[in-house]
């Protein structure tokens, strides 16, 4: 049997499931803690719990899912009545197994992921051409935005493969051999969905990178010119200052051409130090 349940159902609906009275403690402290493990494995069952992540929804947040399996029932718990509809959905036909219900199950929740994980490797790849030669402002926010959702979906991958391995470990032989087939084909396809999420971690770490290496060398270009700048004007400071002193026997001072000489020099020297600095190529 195949049901989807509530967290908020009464507990007269596990009548007429296949749950000794061990079994059906157990699931009830699960159902009311919500604490459960993402992988647990008992005589007769196994317990999986994880975040589900909708792609597919613009909200971000998560939902927790509980799946009691064994080798008459099949039963999940979710949080509302449209994630009912939608684990629903994800089942194969009634006349399978649980076993095989479980792999429809599964196979229903990764159904469009690789795409969405492609459409998102687009999207990124498109934000760091434009950001980089528009510069613009929002730039890191989106790469902010980004890292996120990758982390989202990594924790998400990795729930999934830890309930994965824990169903191919078969440590209560609720599995055929067959089936174990099927389920490591799931996880095979987990593996690849956690791997491109790892990949777009470091491509979005290493745009975050380049992003900064590039304000860094417009930094630096900045204050190359700030310090040409000082360069220039500095001899021109030590003349003001020496200049300045007004001492009584500066010849300088007295002459009619001393004015004109001291801003004849001046303008001498900073174009030549303009023209040093262009030949080493410093501007």
């Amino acid at each position: 049997m195949q049901r989807v349940f509530l967290f908020q159902k009464e507990d007269n609906e596990l009548d007429g499931i296949h749950i000794d009275n061990v079994g059906k403690k157990i699931l009830k402290e699960h159902l009311l803690t919500r604490k459960t493990a993402s992988f647990e494995w008992y005589p007769d069952f196994d317990l999986c719990s994880f975040n589900w992540y909708d792609i597919n929804s613009p909200e971000t947040d998560t939902e927790r899912i509980l799946i009691y399996f064994s080798r008459k029932d099949l039963l999940v718990y979710c949080e509302n009545a449209d994630t009912q509809v939608r684990m629903t959905n994800f089942f194969g036909s009634e006349n399978k197994n649980t076993e095989r219900q479980l792999h429809d199950f599964l196979v229903g929740l990764l159904a469009c992921d690789m795409d969405y994980i492609d459409n998102y490797e687009d999207l990124i790849t498109d934000t760091e051409d434009i950001g980089i030669s528009s510069h613009s402002q929002d730039y890191m926010l989106k790469i902010q935005e980004y890292r996120k959702e990758l982390l989202r979906l990594k924790r998400y991958y990795t729930q999934l493969q830890v309930i994965c391995d824990g169903l191919l470990d078969n440590a209560n032989n609720l599995i055929c051999e067959d089936g174990l087939i099927h389920f490591n084909i799931v996880h095979n396809r987990i593996d690849r969905c956690h791997a491109a999420v790892l990949n777009l971690q470091d491509y979005v770490m290493q745009m975050r990178e380049t992003y900064q290496s590039q304000i860094d060398i417009e930094q630096n270009e900045l204050m190359k010119v700030f310090t040409l700048i000082t360069t220039l004007f500095l001899p021109l400071s030590l003349m003001v200052g020496w200049y300045g002193m007004n001492f009584h026997n500066m010849p300088e001072l007295s002459s009619p051409w001393g004015y004109p000489v001291f801003i004849i020099v001046s303008i001498g020297i900073s174009l030549g130090l303009i023209l040093y600095f262009k030949k080493k190529k410093w501007f």
